[in-house]
């Protein structure tokens, strides 16, 4: 937890001195996806860009 608290107190120190809500909402979220998709690499939990892109051949 320590370290999500840090990494919050840093998102905050860089906004600029006029943001508003939406923005900063925004960036919280942009945040919390980074962290969960760098804690599923670690995981293993990610599939190959060839394997990708067998998939979207499909769609």
């Amino acid at each position: 937890m320590q370290v999500l608290k840090q990494d919050i107190m840093n998102l905050v120190s860089n906004l600029p001195e006029k943001v508003d809500m939406e923005e900063f909402m925004y960036k919280l979220y942009v945040l919390d996806k980074v962290k969960k998709g760098q804690r599923d690499i670690k995981k293993g939990n990610f599939i190959a860009v060839d394997e990708l892109r067998k998939e979207t051949e499909k769609w």
